[in-house]
């Protein structure tokens, strides 16, 4: 229940900042898929920084295991200020960043490219069926389709800096015995030890552990997310002009 909450407050403050950032930016002039970029990597650095002490909590409360050493939140949160200090709730914020920028720029350039593509399609379709002034506003479902591609595309990529961001995220994780030994504190030196260590000790295939069960869950949610954000921002732009 408690991970639920945390997941929730996680995803809620995180995409309320990103589409506030994105909406803001992108009204600067009429953009093209390079600046649709940027603004979705400004956007995700935002959100990120703003709802990251969501996201350890989450993912401390998600990997401790059964019986839980935090019964509940407020115990998760005084033991990491009472062990690693403030700065233990960004734990793993610097390869969270390096992941965001490109991950969050490549899930809006894909899915601008993606939204173009299906206009012209439309387009092209429409003067097929000789209809009168063709149309090529998209539907919900083939937003949702260009928001999953999106969200598909830029998983793949950049999944390899979403496991070194967990990596750092459960230093000093306390779990159950049966779960094995307290995960060491400061196991890693920098990112790039990380990831190093990581090929030494697993292999390529350990950069891409957990990569099905992400991508079911990347995907779907930036469809949802893109899908929202086109029907709020249509919303915003009737209201205000």
């Amino acid at each position: 229940m408690w991970f639920l909450a945390w997941q929730c407050a996680s995803l809620t403050y995180g995409y309320a900042i990103h589409s506030h950032t994105i909406y803001s930016v992108t009204q600067i002039e009429n953009i093209r898929c390079w600046f649709f970029q940027g603004s979705g990597a400004l956007a995700g650095c935002a959100a990120t920084v703003g709802s990251y002490p969501f996201d350890l909590l989450r993912t401390i409360l998600a990997s401790q295991g059964e019986p839980k050493v935090y019964p509940t939140m407020r115990s998760a949160f005084v033991d990491i200020i009472s062990t690693r200090g403030f700065r233990g709730l960004y734990a793993g914020l610097s390869p969270t960043l390096v992941e965001i920028i490109p991950y969050a720029g490549l899930q809006f350039g894909t899915y601008d490219t993606f939204k173009r593509w299906t206009m012209d399609w439309n387009r092209i379709r429409s003067s097929n069926t000789s209809s009168t002034g063709a149309d090529n506003k998209l539907s919900s479902f083939q937003l949702f389709v260009c928001g999953l591609a999106a969200g598909t595309c830029a998983k793949l990529v950049c999944h390899p800096l979403d496991v070194v961001k967990k990596r750092f995220q459960i230093e000093g994780l306390q779990r159950h015995p049966k779960y094995g030994a307290r995960v060491e504190h400061r196991a890693y030196r920098n990112m790039s030890d990380a990831l190093s260590r990581i090929v030494q000790a697993e292999g390529w295939a350990g950069l891409y552990k957990g990569i099905v069960p992400s991508t079911v869950k990347a995907a779907p949610a930036g469809a949802v997310t893109f899908v929202a954000y086109e029907y709020a921002s249509d919303w915003l732009e009737s209201i205000l002009t």
